[in-house]
């Protein structure tokens, strides 16, 4: 009898999405659980999903109805749902005559589990939330270049220190979500008991290059945060040069009206 449905089957689709900015997982409290942490559950006649607080949805060994039907299941219990989604995918071969490694497209196992299935839909996670933030933050980029070019010619508008301030706190916000909900950079809680599945993880995180993707959000953060910030000092500093100029001229006007009302007199 086999302990969860995907086994017994020689090939079977992983595919990640990030469905929105959480999962409320309360909401699956009365769902029967294959595993609690990240919570895992059957899916479709013969398939698995791996749910993830942070938004993202795992399915193993469903087909496009069955994925379909899964997700508008579960509509109600994402939070924030996100217009498009970032999806990463994968085929997962069960054959016990090779060794086990990682390509950009097959992941090849001796055997299946379900500690497997949580590391891998953990690394397909971890991708698809990268993707998400990676394309966020040429967004930023794009928005952002032009304000500077603006400023570079002189140009300067009301809203712009309120735009400047907003893509400040997008930065904040997404720093916040990539450290504090989705911990990328950090393994597998499970594999702190369970040390034997490292070697898999390492190879999926070297495969979708989680650590350098990671680093390099971190700069591109950096380079969008202190570029805003600047534009947004060099902005304020125009305006408080203004005002003093403008009090520069009423003490003159000041001066002068005093000096016409002497002569008058």
């Amino acid at each position: 009898m086999p302990i969860f449905p995907l086994q017994g089957l020689g090939q079977f689709t992983g595919r990640a999405l990030f469905a929105g900015n959480r999962l409320d997982l309360q909401s699956f409290r009365n769902t029967q659980r294959l595993a609690a942490s990240p919570l895992t559950i059957s899916a479709g006649a013969n398939g698995v999903a791996v749910l993830f607080r942070f938004g993202v949805v795992v399915m193993f060994g469903l087909n496009a109805v069955e994925e379909a039907a899964f997700l508008s299941g579960i509509t109600a219990s994402i939070v924030e749902p996100f217009d498009e989604l970032e999806a990463e995918e994968v085929t997962i071969a069960i054959d016990s005559s090779r060794d086990e490694h990682v390509d950009s497209s097959i992941i090849t196992l001796q055997n299946i589990d379900i500690t497997k299935l949580q590391i891998i839909a953990d690394a397909l996670a971890k991708s698809v939330v990268l993707g998400h933030y990676e394309t966020t933050i040429k967004r930023s980029f794009d928005r952002v270049e032009p304000l500077a070019s603006k400023l570079q010619l002189g140009k300067t508008y009301g809203h712009q220190s309120r735009t400047l301030l907003n893509h400040i706190g997008d930065v904040l916000m997404i720093q916040v979500r990539m450290v504090g909900r989705v911990e990328v950079s950090e393994k597998p809680e499970l594999l702190w008991e369970l040390p034997q599945y490292e070697r898999l993880y390492a190879d999926l995180e070297d495969n979708y290059e989680l650590r350098e993707r990671h680093l390099a959000i971190e700069r591109k953060l950096e380079l969008v945060s202190r570029t805003a910030e600047t534009l947004f000092d060099l902005l304020h500093n125009k305006r408080s040069l203004r005002v003093e100029w403008y009090i520069v001229i009423l003490i003159v006007f000041e001066i002068l009206l005093t000096l016409y009302e002497m002569w008058v007199t």
